[in-house]
């Protein structure tokens, strides 16, 4: 729980964004219809962008404390932004592969 209340609000907002076409391909598993796999699409891009915005994000203040500290930079805190930094596209991604997968098992029951 500390991690989450150590994060900015534009990662807090790029995972709960990132979550919802995988709740939507959950829905479409269960109940398939047209419309709801149209909505599906938009919604992958919005987690797709909205996990590339976290990213951003998390580089950009990386580079700033890198900017802001004295040398010599110590490697593991670098190491550990970074790392931090590409959480929310990681979780993106993993939501998009399990919504898909979702809206793949609804295609097989519609059919």
């Amino acid at each position: 729980m500390q991690v989450l209340r150590q994060m900015s609000i534009v990662a807090m907002l790029s995972l709960v964004v990132a979550v919802v076409p995988l709740m939507m391909g959950l829905v479409y598993a269960v109940r398939p219809t047209e419309a709801r796999l149209a909505l599906m699409r938009p919604l992958s891009l919005a987690s797709l962008f909205a996990g590339l915005g976290g990213l951003l994000v998390g580089l950009l203040n990386v580079f700033r404390w890198i900017a802001i500290s004295t040398p010599p930079l110590p490697f593991e805190r670098v190491a550990l932004g970074l790392s931090e930094a590409m959480v929310p596209l990681t979780v993106a991604f993993g939501c998009l592969t399990v919504g898909w997968l979702c809206v793949a098992l609804g295609l097989t029951r519609q059919a």
